[in-house]
């Protein structure tokens, strides 16, 4: 990372030796592609003598990749892309996709009235030939008008099916992009934004509601000794170990080594044991290099666990499991910690 800062202090090279560079920080940092993180990445790469760039500069220096937390202790918030942008941009995508739907109801209403008229008129045109004396000149031209017409409302009716069936495609496309949107590409969990909707759904319900933030132990030692690749493998059975001991509840991948479970309906000494038995879970999974088969030594977690209060933002809860995390971490880690 602090390559890439310095790299396009000496640039002024163009917008597209930019772009580059932001490509390439994203992936470095494993920060998902969105509008929210490339303009992240474009105010620190724009400015690289900035004090933002100097400050992510220190945090990833010796090959520390950001987390979403990080890049909130330097007062940037990745979920939106400015006041009210993301906010219009989901209304935008749901109109769009209203639309969509709209135009897939109407086509498929004229798809069906087009076969029936198509029908009445062929029949139409068969009566006239049975019942029409031949030589009858004025008739025989009811006939022939209406069997054009026949072959024209075939021909539309082909085209209404082929403009059904693509609206039915696009609409399947906007459920899917709408649905990555909200999808940690690594471990195919929930991502943030997905979380701070679901909680928000969940807190609506009245219902009780705890959140429990994880956090990887050691996680930069096993990128140190082998490598990202390595590590991306490790977060995707974490993801899963967690979803495993879980079921039922809510887990997401919150960013970085960062993940976040949603326990609704249950009472303390549950929801405390449902977040013991998931660290127990992953710290008895064993992980193995698939390239040699070599042990990677024991994976642990860390959890701060707390209660939604009536009330609370997404945010304030988050910040209270946050410090019971780091109270879990100091207290020797691997281990889960509740307010």
């Amino acid at each position: 990372m602090t390559g890439a800062v310095a790299r396009a202090g000496a640039a002024g090279v163009g917008s597209r030796r930019l772009y580059a560079q932001i490509g390439e920080f994203l992936e470095a940092q494993r920060l998902e592609p969105d509008p929210a993180n490339y303009a992240f990445a474009h105010a620190i790469l724009n400015n690289p003598s900035g004090p933002l760039a100097k400050a992510v500069a220190a945090l990833t220096d010796g090959g520390v990749r950001l987390s979403a937390k990080d890049i909130e202790d330097l007062g940037v918030d990745v979920s939106t892309t400015g006041p009210g942008e993301r906010a219009k941009t989901e209304g935008l995508v749901a109109q769009t996709q209203m639309q969509v739907e709209g135009f897939h109801d109407v086509v498929s209403g004229l798809h069906a009235h087009t076969q029936d008229f198509g029908r009445d008129l062929a029949a139409g045109a068969d009566a006239i030939r049975a019942a029409v004396p031949t030589g009858v000149a004025a008739l025989e031209d009811v006939v022939r008008i209406t069997a054009t017409m026949v072959t024209r409302v075939q021909s539309a009716e082909a085209q209404l099916e082929h403009a059904t069936r693509e609206a039915a495609e696009l609409r399947a496309k906007l459920e899917e992009a709408r649905d990555n949107a909200r999808r940690d590409p690594l471990t195919e969990l929930p991502n943030r934004r997905a979380f701070e909707e679901r909680f928000a759904e969940d807190a609506a319900t009245g219902a009780p509601v705890w959140m429990a933030v994880c956090d990887v132990d050691h996680f930069k030692s096993v990128n140190d000794r082998f490598g990202h690749a390595v590590g991306d493998r490790v977060l995707k059975a974490i993801g899963a170990a967690l979803s495993e001991a879980c079921a039922g509840h809510f887990v997401a991948r919150y960013g970085g080594e960062e993940f976040v479970v949603l326990l609704r309906g249950l009472d303390g000494s549950a929801a405390r044991a449902t977040m013991e038995a998931a660290r127990v879970t992953v710290e008895n999974k064993r992980y193995k290099l698939r390239e040699s088969d070599q042990p990677l030594g024991a994976v642990t977690i860390s959890s701060g666990l707390t209660l939604a209060r009536d009330g609370e933002g997404v945010r304030t809860v988050f910040g209270r499991a946050d410090t019971l995390l780091y109270r879990a971490k100091s207290d020797g880690r691997n281990c889960v910690r509740v307010d």
